[in-house]
């Protein structure tokens, strides 16, 4: 699949877990209602489906990833940029093979794209230094 294919499986997949958040109905629940109401054209469906069915389940080791670096309790922090952060993190801790500066672009993307007006800010701080010790060995190699 093409990285514009998975971009657009982020962004879905941040209007998802947005929705979950909310909700708090069941993830396969609104996986079924995106699909459903959603143009989904272009979306790599199986890297939608593995976010808005992982990240959920790894809910609790995801925000003991982020709240060291965050500025306000987890739940003070928009929906939105609480849903892109959280998908940040899972890449940084799941998927070694996407590289850390990728995963901070497409956070800062999404936040662009969905956040609060300066959300992609902190969104690049937050998920930086939650890279630094999700990735030290990449991101050392990278400072060098």
């Amino acid at each position: 699949m093409s990285g514009g294919s998975r971009n657009r499986a982020r962004q879905a997949a941040v209007q998802a877990l947005y929705q979950w958040q909310l909700t708090q109905q069941p993830p396969d629940q609104i996986e079924t209602h995106f699909i459903n109401d959603h143009e989904l054209n272009g979306v790599d469906l199986e890297y939608f489906h593995h976010l808005v069915r992982e990240v959920p389940l790894h809910l609790h080791e995801l925000d003991d990833h982020l709240i060291p670096h965050l500025d306000r309790d987890i739940e003070e922090v928009d929906p939105v940029e609480r849903a892109i952060l959280r998908i940040g993190v899972f890449e940084l801790e799941f998927h070694p093979e996407i590289p850390y500066k990728v995963v901070l672009n497409e956070a800062v993307e999404l936040a662009k794209t969905f956040g609060a007006e300066h959300g992609h800010k902190y969104i690049n701080a937050v998920l930086d230094k939650a890279a630094i010790q999700l990735r030290t060995g990449e991101v050392g190699r990278q400072a060098s």
